[in-house]
C-alpha cells in the first residue's frame, strides 16, 4: 500500500529552482515500486512534462532542505556545485550517549568510510584524531556534500575506503541525549549517521546504527540549511528548514528557549 504524502512546504521557488522541506519517511527519488517519493509527488503536482531535476538527495529517514532544478541549465549549475562541494550544508541531530567534546566546542572528524554494494550499512574503517576548536567552524576546502549520494558515482567494482570530514559541536545536553550541529564537507553514504555511531552517540531512532531510543518517524537528523549560488542569477541563497515540531515535543529539555517565562 502506497503512503500518500501532502505537498511538502515550499522554502523557495522561482522559474529555475524550487526548494522544499522534505518530511522524514519520504524518499527523494528512486523509491521502490509503488512507493511515493518527492520526485513522483512533483510529477503529480507540477504541469505534465515539467522538468524535475533531482540534483541532491537525503535519505528517506532524514528530513529537511532539498533543492530541485526546474530547467536543464539549472540542473547542470546545481550539480556542479554539489560535485565541486561549493554548496554548504548544515544539519541538526539528536544523539544518544555522551558527545565526545565540551559543550559548544567545534570538532573536526577526519575518517575513512567504506560502503560495499548491496549492504545496508556503511562502516568507518579509520577514525582520525579529533581537532577541537572553540568559536565558529573553519573551512577545510570546499564545503557542502550531503549524507548520501557522493559514493553513488563510483562503480560497484571500485570499493575502497573514502575520506569523510565533518565539523560538529554539541549545543545542548539533557540526560542521555544531546542536540548536535553538523557541517559536512564530504558526502559519503550515511556519512553523518556512521560517524556519530562510531563515536558511541548514534542518532536517535537510527536502529541501523545501534540507536536504542525510538523516534516518531524516521531518525532525528534534519538538513536545517543549504547555502547555494543561484544557478541563473549567481545570488547566494541560504535555504532554511525549521526543525520539525515533533522534535521539541519529544525532547523539550533540548530546546530550553522554547519554554518561555515561568
Amino acid at each position: 500500500m502506497t503512503t500518500s504524502y501532502p505537498p511538502p512546504p515550499v522554502l523557495y521557488e522561482d522559474e529555475a529552482i524550487a526548494a522544499f522541506d522534505k518530511p522524514a519517511g519520504l524518499p527523494t527519488a528512486n523509491a521502490e515500486r509503488g512507493q511515493e517519493s518527492l520526485y513522483t509527488l512533483l510529477q503529480r503536482l507540477w504541469l505534465p512534462g515539467a522538468f524535475i531535476g533531482i540534483v541532491s538527495r537525503l535519505d528517506a529517514a532524514v528530513s529537511g532542505v532539498v533543492v530541485v532544478a526546474k530547467t536543464s541549465s539549472a540542473a547542470a549549475g546545481l550539480s556542479a556545485q554539489f560535485r565541486d562541494r561549493t554548496a554548504e550544508k548544515t544539519y541538526t541531530a539528536i544523539v544518544e550517549g555522551r558527545f565526545p567534546a565540551p559543550l559548544g566546542t567545534w570538532v573536526d572528524w577526519h575518517d575513512e568510510i567504506l560502503r560495499r554494494p548491496g549492504e545496508s550499512r556503511s562502516i568507518v574503517t579509520r577514525s582520525g584524531p579529533a581537532d577541537h576548536r572553540s568559536g565558529s567552524p573553519g573551512r577545510h576546502g570546499p564545503s557542502g556534500g550531503d549524507d548520501q549520494d557522493d559514493d553513488e558515482r563510483g562503480s560497484a567494482a571500485d570499493v575502497r575506503p573514502r575520506p569523510a570530514h565533518v565539523q560538529a559541536r554539541v549545543v545542548q545536553r539533557a540526560g542521555e541525549v544531546s542536540r548536535v550541529e553538523l557541517k559536512p564537507s564530504t558526502g559519503r553514504r550515511h556519512q553523518l549517521r556512521v560517524q556519530l555511531a562510531s563515536r558511541r552517540c548514534p542518532i536517535v531512532g537510527d536502529r541501523l546504527y545501534g540507536a536504542r531510543l525510538p523516534f516518531p518517524q524516521g531518525i532525528a537528523l534534519h538538513a536545517t540549511e543549504l547555502a547555494i549560488e543561484h544557478p541563473a542569477t549567481g545570488v547566494m541563497l541560504r535555504l532554511r528548514a525549521p526543525l520539525p515540531l515533533v522534535w521539541r515535543r519529544r525532547f523539550p529539555a533540548l530546546f530550553p528557549s522554547d519554554r518561555g517565562p515561568r
